[in-house]
């Protein structure tokens, strides 16, 4: 049994102040929401209490989708880094980026040097995407969809180049039998978002799926506690959001939540994964197991009885 946590969209504050010079950008109109309610709705001190409960539950694997920080400013880098350390090190944590931390032009180097041992691919040294890490019987594919994008804009971006690394490489994972999880941060299936928040590329992100199979698609960016199928080489695969980590309660998006999964061995061609949603109480006192669902992913493998195909079920 293997026990991946997921959590997303930490936004860490407070916010530091920014210089003049920092705000002569697109960083200004994101400084005027969190100082309108972001910094209200996404509170710092829930974090701890979190990170806390996701330990506690004594997972192999922590699993962070992006958007650690809020205006992409260089003083945000330190904590966020610092949260970062309070889950684990680089061997237990792996994180991708989102599009507050690619907020500007130059913003997403300043996030990969200043998180690279978080996003290091098995064997690398430098931050390439898709990476890949294995853990047990489980391969960690982070996706890169941040990219900087203009004012009043939070789009993503998959190329083409990132499809066929992607799709080669969930091949030959596939192969070798492991259980793969694709982390991304921007949702890939259709109409996730509004159009100012859209996945660019989500297509292609559909088609490695479609062509190489995976067998878990791990995403934040809207705040929800979402889950969906997308159409997958050997089946549907289960695609899963989660609400932001720093998420107050009363507000219009859910809590902050964590979702655990515990992925057991393949049975005959077929995964078995229990999943647990846990949120934030409405008091906002500490977190509860929310929901409890069992998944099951892949395929019997078939024999044959008299020239037919029967699919094997015991």
């Amino acid at each position: 049994m293997f026990r991946l946590a997921h959590l997303s969209d930490p936004h860490i504050g407070p916010l530091p102040s920014p210089t003049w010079r920092e705000l002569a950008s697109k960083r200004v109109v994101g400084y005027i929401n969190w100082r309108r309610g972001r910094g209200k709705l996404m509170r710092g001190d829930l974090l701890a209490g979190l990170v806390a409960d996701v330990l506690a539950a004594e997972p192999d694997h922590v699993a962070v989708t992006g958007d650690l920080v809020n205006i992409a400013l260089k003083a945000e880098l330190i904590p966020a880094r610092a949260f970062l350390d309070t889950i684990g090190d680089g061997e237990y944590v792996s994180v991708v980026p989102g599009n507050h931390d690619a907020y500007v032009p130059g913003a997403l180097a300043r996030a990969n040097d200043a998180w690279k041992p978080f996003m290091l691919g098995d064997g690398h040294h430098e931050v390439a995407w898709p990476y890949i890490r294995r853990r047990g019987g489980i391969a960690l594919v982070g996706m890169s969809s941040a990219r900087a994008s203009a004012p009043f804009l939070a789009t993503g971006y998959v190329s083409a180049q990132q499809e066929r690394l992607l799709t080669d490489r969930l091949i030959a994972l596939g192969h070798e039998g492991l259980f793969r999880v694709v982390m991304i941060h921007h949702p890939p299936f259709p109409d996730a978002t509004g159009w100012a928040k859209r996945l660019v590329g989500a297509s292609r992100v559909r088609r490695a799926l479609r062509n190489a199979g995976a067998e878990l698609v791990l995403h934040g960016h809207t705040h929800l506690a979402t889950r969906t199928t997308l159409p997958g080489r050997d089946g549907p695969i289960p695609v899963i959001g989660v609400s932001a980590a720093s998420q107050r309660p009363g507000g219009r998006k859910p809590p902050a939540g964590y979702n655990i999964f515990d992925i057991g061995s393949p049975v005959d061609g077929v995964w078995h994964i229990t999943h647990t949603e846990h949120r934030l109480t409405p008091d906002g006192t500490g977190f509860v197991e929310y929901e409890r669902r069992e998944l099951t992913v892949g395929h019997a493998p078939t024999r044959h009885v008299g020239g037919a195909a029967v699919a094997r079920v015991e």
